[in-house]
C-alpha cells in the first residue's frame, strides 16, 4: 500500500485528532518511500532502531516515542545522525504518543488489562484533560506477590513493588511515567496501581491512601501497544510486520 493510504488510516483509526496538546508530534515525522510493503514497530526512535531497520529493508518505522517533541530548533549531533540515518535509508518514522496510550483497543493500558487478565471498568488518569489509563478487576482477590509473578510472567520484566498491606482486586493501570494517577486511586477505590517507573512523589500519597506500588518499567509497559498496532497492519492490510526490540530495562 502507499505511504499516504497508510498514514492516513492510522491517523483516523488511532485518533490523533483528539490529542492536539500533546507535546510529541503525532503522525508522520520523517517521509521515506512512497510504497509500503514492510513495517517495523518499536518503542523507542533511536539509532539502534533505525539502523536496525535498515538493515531489515523496513519501509516505515511506527514508534511510541518520536523524534520530534515540540517542534525542532535545529538538526544537529545525535538528532541529524538519526534523521541522516532514516533519509539515507528512504525510511518513513510515524510517531503515536499519547494517543497510544489512550486508545480503547490497541493502547498500551487497554492491553495491559488483557494480557493481565483485569476484567476493565473504566478510564483513569487524567492527563492533559484526558483519561490516558484503564482500572479494572482481577478474576479474584489475589496476593501482590502473585499478581507481580503473573506481571513478570506476561511482561518479561522485573516489577518492583512497594506493599501497603492490600490484596489485589481493583488495580489502576497508567503506563510509562504515569505516577501522577496516584491522586485518583481513591476516587476509584483502587488497592493497587501499576505503572512504569517509580517516583518519590508517589510514596507518602500511596502510602496514606493504603495503596500498593508497582512499577514494571517503562519500556515493558508501552510494548503491548506497538505491537496491537503491528497485529491489526498484518491482519488488515497483510504487512510484513517486524518487532525491533530495545529495551532498556528501565
Amino acid at each position: 500500500m502507499t505511504l499516504i493510504e497508510l498514514t492516513e488510516f492510522l491517523d483516523e483509526e488511532l485518533g490523533l485528532s483528539k490529542f492536539p496538546g500533546d507535546e510529541s508530534s503525532n503522525g508522520l515525522q520523517i517521509e521515506g518511500r512512497a510504497d509500503i510493503r514492510k513495517v517495523g514497530i518499536a518503542v523507542d526512535a533511536c539509532a539502534h532502531v533505525f539502523n536496525s531497520a535498515a538493515k531489515k529493508n523496513i519501509d516505515l518505522l511506527f514508534v511510541h516515542h518520536g523524534i520530534i517533541w515540540g517542534g525542532l530548533k535545529n538538526i544537529r549531533g545525535v538528532i541529524k545522525s538519526r534523521i541522516k540515518t532514516l533519509l539515507e535509508s528512504d525510511i518513513s518514522l510515524y510517531a503515536c504518543h499519547l494517543p497510544l496510550d489512550q486508545h480503547p483497543e490497541y493502547g498500551n493500558n487497554s492491553q495491559l488489562l488483557n494480557l493481565l487478565s483485569i476484567k476493565k471498568i473504566g478510564e483513569f488518569g487524567e492527563y492533559h484533560g484526558k483519561r490516558i489509563g484503564c482500572w479494572g478487576k482481577t478474576a479474584r482477590e489475589m496476593s501482590l506477590a502473585d499478581f507481580v509473578s503473573r506481571i513478570d510472567g506476561t511482561l518479561g520484566t522485573e516489577t518492583s513493588s512497594i506493599s501497603f498491606g492490600r490484596k489485589v482486586r481493583n488495580v489502576g493501570v497508567v503506563s510509562g511515567g504515569g505516577w501522577f494517577a496516584i491522586n485518583e486511586a481513591e476516587k476509584y477505590g483502587i488497592d493497587t496501581f501499576l505503572t512504569g517507573e517509580p517516583s518519590h512523589s508517589a510514596y507518602t500519597l500511596a502510602e496514606e491512601m493504603k495503596v500498593n506500588l508497582l512499577f514494571a518499567g517503562h519500556y515493558a509497559t508501552e510494548t503491548p501497544g506497538v505491537k496491537a498496532v503491528g497485529e491489526l497492519l498484518r491482519k488488515k492490510f497483510g504487512l510484513d510486520i517486524e518487532f525491533i526490540d530495545h529495551p532498556t530495562g528501565l
